[in-house]
């Protein structure tokens, strides 16, 4: 009988640990089933590709509800992606005035409106790869580049028409010379910089001024040629031009290897922080300098550094002209007012500087109009704010600093000031020694990079380069004793931190890598995003939309890496034969270092040149 009920016992046990077996199952069924339902996915468009569709963004958004899990990833990838027709070879998404024409929207075009960001909505989004132009040829090395590009790459000769008495470009059958010339200086445009130098009596004549003077903004560039030969003087400039009559200028300057980028002095604040540049500079740049109550003058105020200049040049054939003797009087009284002194001039160039200090702000009569920013107003806002006809006085840790005071920036001369801790790091929150280890953390990043890729970088290949999430700007630097330069890019959840690529004499700008970036198709050779990917993720902005504006962005040839967890490269790997960069492909696991928060995989892509032969000199 004992033997008998522990029978029983035993056999209602067993019946038990099955029975709750099955419902552990069940519910670890339906816990994974529901993680990967199509109805789980964030998508802001459709779950499926629609096969030669020109628009519907954001088709493959997907977000991953654990990126630091050990899950597999199911999620829909396309086996091909289709080509936009020819007509787009030159698209800029958020720069298209055909499609601003097409939504009908009301802008402003007295104020500039129309050439300013206008993305498209989410069901007009492009959804195809834009296509290089017929005859379409590897882009000519650096710095041989500086001089003459390929004309079939930007099959436009317009500009060497309209400013033919100007020297800006020379059509020389299969390529388009560049002279050196500009609006207001037909000798070159390095006599004219000496010429500058000499103005503000620098030693030697030199522009930089004992590595004093390192990042110059250049409104209405041109073609860049000011910006070209600056370069040979240790400076670096932001050459700033609009997408418009004057025909593809910044294209011509971004294929000729120069630093440069599309944006206009509108309504918007420029995507610069305050206190980046030492110089800025208008040559005959058409631009109504005088409009609601010197509103542009002022956001050039809030861009310069402490005693920094402004540079403005005009004809000599207007020296005698009624309206421009006029402008020029006008112009004289607002920057008066604005407490900048006239320190040269010489026949139709006047040099302006900006003080060093509050002051002379402080002892202005009240009621002295432009009036200042209030306290509140944070000068380094600037995706999508607004500009502001008020003077941006300088910080309390500015002004608490007396070796600031004394030296303008408070910043070490070039190159010394690359590597040197930033006075404004306080103002980040980072810490001297964590600037010096993120600086040596990228040396040894880059080191890997660049001996992953030895074998296939060809000299002279990369000119262009662009790094997605710049941070304190420790890859550029890394990058700095190569013949390249950088576009540093920050996020707009870290914008804050650009202050600081500025101040070590680098460049760069302020972008939501949710939207398109501005720039022409084929104009940067590498491209590298660090835990980009990641990031737009979780805001739930689409990462096959961003795929697509780098491909757009990329030149043939050109490089791709990509530094994000592995869950994000493993998806992302799919991608790159559709997007047709498996020209050449590298997957590795990187060293940990003090960077490295969570694990990460790095892949390494080379864009196809697709259709056209290549030809390079």
């Amino acid at each position: 009988m004992k033997h008998t009920a522990h029978s029983l016992s035993s056999t209602c046990h067993i019946k038990f640990l099955l029975l709750g077996f099955i419902v552990l199952l069940a519910l670890f069924c339906l816990y994974y089933g529901s993680s990967f339902a199509p109805s789980s996915r964030r998508s802001d468009g459709e779950n499926s590709f629609r096969s030669g569709s020109l628009f519907g963004g954001n088709l493959f958004n997907h977000r991953f509800d654990d990126l630091h899990g050990h899950r597999s990833l199911i999620l829909e990838v396309p086996k091909t992606i289709p080509v936009c027709d020819e007509m787009y070879s030159e698209l800029i998404p958020c720069l298209d005035r055909n499609l601003i024409y097409q939504l009908r929207l009301k802008l402003n075009m007295t104020l500039m409106e129309h050439y300013e960001r206008q993305c498209p909505p989410t069901e007009r989004r492009y959804n195809c790869l834009v296509p290089p132009p017929v005859g379409y040829k590897i882009p000519i090395r650096w710095p041989n580049s500086r001089d003459e590009v390929w004309k079939a790459n930007i099959p436009h000769t317009h500009l060497a028409k309209e400013k033919s008495d100007q020297n800006w470009m020379v059509v020389n059958g299969d390529k388009i010379n560049f002279p050196g010339g500009g609006t207001h200086f037909h000798d070159g445009a390095d006599k004219y910089i000496i010429a500058l130098a000499k103005m503000l009596k620098f030693p030697g004549d030199k522009l930089h001024n004992g590595g004093n003077l390192r990042n110059v903004l250049d409104v209405g560039c041109g073609v860049a040629s000011f910006g070209a030969y600056l370069l040979s003087h240790d400076v670096i400039t932001m050459s700033l031009a609009p997408n418009d009559g004057h025909e593809n200028q910044i294209q011509f300057a971004l294929e000729r290897g120069i630093p440069s980028t599309l944006g206009v002095l509108g309504t918007k604040r420029l995507p610069y922080p305050s206190r980046s540049f030492e110089l800025a500079h208008c040559s005959r740049c058409r631009i109504d300098w005088l409009q609601r109550d010197g509103i542009l003058l002022l956001e050039l105020d809030r861009l310069l550094r402490p005693g920094g200049y402004f540079a403005y040049s005009s004809p000599e054939a207007y020296a005698q002209d009624p309206v421009n003797r006029m402008i020029g009087t006008a112009m004289h009284d607002i920057l008066k007012r604005m407490c900048w002194k006239a320190v040269a001039k010489k026949d139709q160039t006047v040099i302006w500087a900006k003080p060093v200090t509050n002051s002379c702000y402080l002892k202005r009569d009240p009621g002295t109009l432009p009036p200042l920013c209030n306290l509140d107003d944070d000068p380094d806002l600037t995706w999508n704010v607004p500009m502001k006809a008020c003077i941006s006085r300088y910080s309390k840790t500015y002004q608490r600093s007396r070796d600031a005071q004394a030296k303008g920036s408070g910043l070490v001369p070039w190159p010394q000031r690359l590597i040197s801790a930033p006075p404004r790091l306080e103002e980040v929150g980072v810490s001297a020694e964590e600037f010096k280890e993120d600086s040596k953390v990228w040396k040894l990043r880059v080191t890997e990079y660049w001996n992953e890729m030895r074998l296939v970088i060809q000299r002279d290949s990369i000119r262009n380069v662009m790094d997605m999430n710049s941070n304190l700007g420790g890859f550029a630097a890394a990058l700095i004793n190569k013949d390249v330069w950088v576009m540093n890019v920050a996020p707009v959840n870290s914008s804050a931190k650009l202050k600081i690529v500025y101040d070590r004499g680098l460049l760069g700008t302020v972008h939501d890598w949710c939207e398109a970036f501005s720039t022409y198709p084929r104009t940067y050779d590498l491209l590298h995003a660090w835990a980009v990917f990641s990031e737009i993720n979780v805001r739930g902005c689409s990462m096959h939309d961003l795929l697509i504006d780098m491909d757009r962005i990329l030149r043939p040839d050109g490089f791709v890496i990509i530094r994000d967890v592995p869950a994000v490269i493993n998806y992302l790997r799919k991608y790159f034969t559709a997007l047709r960069w498996d020209g050449w492909l590298s997957e590795v696991e990187p060293r940990t270092d003090a960077l490295s928060k969570v694990e990460e995989r790095v892949l390494i892509a080379r864009k196809k040149l697709w259709g056209n032969e290549v030809a390079t000199i």
